[in-house]
């Protein structure tokens, strides 16, 4: 993968055919994996990622996503923290309208967000549509083809994010 380092989110597609994305994330544990396009939560599915972690040159990718090919083509995204540019983690949420804080070590300028153990919606915010904490963002589901969507509170700050709400797909 090139990134010199072990990737902590994955998101991976047969190229020559139809077929799902399918993710993975250090979070949710290399013996799971989701699929992007819909809510289903991580699930323990060792064909995804052969119950293999990352390591600093290799992904190792599962029976699953081969469909029965062995001469398949693939794209990946791999993603790995980079300080003061990209952080990867998991937090419990408290169902509450002052949730967690979530600490990346930087101001996020994009965030995706996606229950590990229910399913819920794959949730993306950004700072372009809503560079100020006001309340109320704009935010869009990786899953959904529809619509931006208001009412999803989350700060963007100096040195993470904080959730104010009690929404249940991230807290």
């Amino acid at each position: 993968h090139g990134l010199n380092a072990a990737p902590a989110f994955v998101v991976c597609k047969r190229r020559d055919s139809t077929g799902s994305w399918w993710a993975g994330h250090v979070g949710a544990g290399w013996t799971k994996g989701a699929y992007l396009q819909v809510t289903d939560a991580f699930s323990a599915l060792s064909g995804f990622w052969n119950n293999t972690a990352p390591d600093s040159n290799v992904v190792t990718l599962g029976s699953y996503p081969t469909e029965g090919s062995t001469s398949a083509t693939y794209v990946a995204y791999c993603f790995a923290p980079v300080e003061g540019y990209s952080s990867f983690g998991t937090w419990e949420g408290n169902s509450d309208a002052n949730g967690p804080f979530v600490f990346t070590g930087h101001r996020p300028a994009f965030i995706l967000l996606k229950g590990i153990d229910h399913n819920h919606y794959w949730a993306m915010h950004d700072d372009a549509r809503d560079p100020v904490n006001t309340g109320d963002k704009q935010y869009l589901w990786a899953n959904d083809s529809g619509q931006e969507y208001n009412g999803f509170d989350v700060d963007l700050l100096a040195n993470g994010f904080k959730l104010r709400n009690s929404n249940g797909n991230c807290n």
